[in-house]
């Protein structure tokens, strides 16, 4: 937000020249190449970043009865980060990356001090989880549809509008910034409690919202004002719907990592997963941007959004009655109410109750 506050100043300030403004950037990167090289390569334990060595308290309790529980998702409360050592006292930290694809029969890696076998699943095996395909396709048709909106609001309230223009643009992206961190924050805290599909699925309905307020107030602009000029209180009001921007893209950024921490979860995938749906947000992006401004060019801003609410509805309702929750904890749980409600398997007397076929009748209660 900062950055995007700077550049608009710039290009208020030094309009109609622009050349400063591509300053900001490698000015942005030095910070991001100065913080990545703090990072000590001793303090990464790869096993634990692909989603192989996390364990459950319910885990090490089953220790003695030889059971290996493996922990999904990085928000686990049993995790906690490697603690700061000399070169020599890594506390068994697998520090090495490994690059074998383990195309085959998975990949064994040494556990830590039990010295047990835990074996990756090969990429053939992640990509044949149904609850994993489902959830690329969602992220797909959530950028499909989303990622184009940004832009259309911007190029609304951009055009004709000189300077102003500008900093309305620039001011587009840093209210959906700053309500991107209070959401990601929210999603951060509460997800662990509530588990993920409640809040993933406030973030998925808020385009749909996001985009029916748009088509009311464009064509409440459009209708009422000529080409002399869009008073400044509904330029604003344009401007405010970017709230819920902050809201579906804080929300997304928090949960998709989330969501794809969980399935991915102990197969020792994680970084390939990630792949996977991060391919498809780049790939859904890269259709909505095209998608998005070819309707405002042959049907108009107003036809745009109505067309792009609807299209915003398919991701969450698919997310709504596809995918499960994935949240080990409340997943668990609801596994075991399953498991529980199976009391007994009865075998009823053979002369009394058989099958078509003569077998013994077994019953569920």
């Amino acid at each position: 937000a900062i950055i995007v506050m700077t550049g608009s100043l710039l290009g208020f300030f030094l309009y109609p020249g622009l050349g400063m403004l591509f300053v900001v950037s490698p000015i942005a990167c030095v910070g991001v190449l100065y913080f990545i090289s703090q990072i000590r390569p001793e303090d990464i334990d790869h096993n634990a970043a692909r989603g192989l060595t996390l364990e459950t308290d319910e885990g090490k309790n089953n220790n003695n009865n030889n059971t290996a529980e493996i922990s999904v998702g990085i928000a686990d409360s049993t995790y906690k980060p490697p603690t700061a050592t000399t070169p020599g006292e890594k506390n068994n930290i697998q520090t090495q990356p490994s690059f074998m694809f383990g195309f085959g029969g998975g990949q064994s890696v040494t556990g830590d001090s039990t010295s047990d076998k835990l074996r990756a699943d090969t990429p053939l095996q992640v990509l044949r989880d149904p609850i994993l395909l489902v959830f690329t396709m969602v992220v797909f048709l959530f950028h499909t549809a989303n990622g184009t909106v940004l832009p259309l609001v911007m190029q609304s309230l951009a055009i004709g509008n000189g300077r102003s223009g500008i900093l309305m643009s620039g001011l587009c992206i840093i209210v959906a910034q700053l309500v991107m961190v209070i959401s990601a924050r929210v999603c951060g805290k509460y997800s662990g409690i509530y588990g993920r599909k409640t809040l993933f699925l406030v973030g998925f309905f808020s385009v749909p919202v996001r985009c029916f307020i748009l088509t009311l107030l464009v064509h409440w602009r459009d209708s009422q004002f000529d080409d002399d000029g869009t008073p400044l209180y509904v330029q604003l009001l344009i401007l405010s719907t970017q709230v819920l921007d902050g809201v579906g893209a804080g929300v997304f950024g928090t949960m998709y990592i989330l969501v794809t921490s969980d399935v991915s979860g102990g197969t020792g995938r994680f970084s390939l997963t990630l792949g996977i749906t991060t391919a498809a947000m780049s790939i859904g992006g890269t259709v909505s941007g095209y998608l998005g401004e070819a309707l405002a060019q042959d049907l108009g801003y107003k036809e745009a959004f109505f067309i792009l609410m609807f299209l915003s509805l398919i991701p969450a309702l698919l997310y709504f009655f596809c995918m499960p929750e994935t949240l080990p904890a409340l997943a668990n749980k609801r596994g075991s109410a399953a498991a529980a409600n199976m009391t007994s398997i009865r075998e009823e007397d053979p002369v009394k109750q058989t099958t078509p076929s003569g077998a013994p009748y077994v019953e569920m209660t």
